[in-house]
């Protein structure tokens, strides 16, 4: 191991903690330093509608959103070709080679394709589909994974927020942010797949490890030189299985905002993983609940619900291995709640974006 940091919302989590981050060298990875939840990530999308516009359509557009992300009333067909090319070539091979049928017959492909330069570090990830599940490559011509297009459990969310404050209105302007507009932010990962891989690997991770030396107490297996890389191209699949989640919720979302608005202005302002291996600066560099902030790139910090939440450009810090917090933190263990007995109150709150 390189070097180790701990950003501002550093907290417990399984095995290794949220808010970490861990440089090793290139020939060296830790499965569990970035836990089962593969590429959980922040994506921001600008909606180019007024707060008036969407408050006027508020119960409409939480209904039709409820419908299509938590009551299952989506239609998305992947094939197995589509997967194999997403895995093995990239998210634009997937784009190539999805059937144009359910939603895929209303996306805008020019603009999806162009979106794929918003979505921060896919450049740096390589996969190989034979560590795939294999219910991906089935022999059948359409398949609706259960999961693809859901948000998840936890703390992910899609949540509607103000544009309230703009403190570099040049960078705003470039982002395509205007005052007292509503922005999306979508928080999810990998999902089932994910926790597939993930489990996989630490465990191969832990068997592995030398039977002579005495287990580490952190729980931190490593995994060196050929099984180091195996693991990053599994951990791949994870990943690019990410970001598609993250551009089906995209589109789903796009769809309902034009059947109320007859119009979609919407632009990707950036997609960014926290929670993932990328080999930068001659290292591979892992963090859990940690978003990059490499010099000139786009970093998204979301606040607890109902507070600000914030859009930054990163400095890329090498003390701070070029990453910070990615969100509020918490200021009790998740596990510790569950003894305690709340009084709970309905309270209905507006996000907020500080930028």
């Amino acid at each position: 191991m390189c070097a180790a940091r701990a950003t501002p919302d550093f907290h417990p989590g399984a095995i290794a903690p949220v808010g970490s981050i861990v440089a090793t060298t290139e020939d060296l990875v830790i499965p569990a330093a970035i836990g089962t939840d593969i590429n959980c990530g922040m994506r921001l999308l600008a909606t180019g509608l007024s707060y008036d516009q969407v408050n006027a359509q508020k119960a409409t557009i939480t209904a039709q959103l409820k419908r299509v992300l938590l009551q299952d009333e989506r239609n998305v067909p992947v094939t197995p070709q589509s997967f194999q090319a997403l895995f093995d070539d990239g998210i634009a091979a997937w784009v190539a080679a999805l059937p144009q049928q359910g939603l895929w017959q209303e996306v805008n492909f020019k603009r999806l394709l162009a979106e794929i330069n918003q979505i921060s570090g896919q450049s740096l990830i390589t996969a190989d589909s034979k560590y795939a599940p294999e219910a991906f490559f089935e022999a059948r011509s359409i398949i609706r994974p259960s999961s693809l297009g859901t948000v998840g459990s936890g703390n992910h969310f899609v949540e509607l927020q103000i544009v309230d404050e703009i403190l570099d209105r040049h960078l705003a302007y470039q982002m395509g942010l205007k005052k007292n507009t509503i922005v999306i932010m979508i928080h999810t990962g990998s999902r089932d797949v994910g926790f597939y891989i993930g489990n996989r690997w630490q465990d191969k991770a832990k068997a592995l490890w030398p039977a002579n030396a005495k287990y580490p107490t952190s729980g931190l297996f490593g995994l060196a030189d050929d099984e180091a890389h195996n693991y990053l191209q599994a951990m791949g699949v994870a990943a690019r299985y990410a970001w598609i989640n993250r551009i089906v919720i995209t589109e789903l979302i796009r769809k309902e905002l034009m059947a109320i608005f007859k119009h979609d202005n919407s632009q990707l302002i950036v997609d960014i993983s926290h929670n993932i291996i990328l080999p930068e600066h001659g290292m591979n560099i892992h963090r859990k609940g940690a978003t990059p902030t490499n010099d000139g790139e786009f970093v998204l910090i979301p606040g607890s619900m109902g507070d600000y939440s914030y859009v930054a450009v990163g400095k890329g810090n090498p003390d701070w291995l070029w990453s910070c917090s990615h969100g509020a933190g918490r200021a009790e263990k998740r596990q510790s709640m569950r003894s305690k007995k709340l009084c709970l109150i309905r309270i209905v709150c507006h996000g907020n974006v500080l930028l």
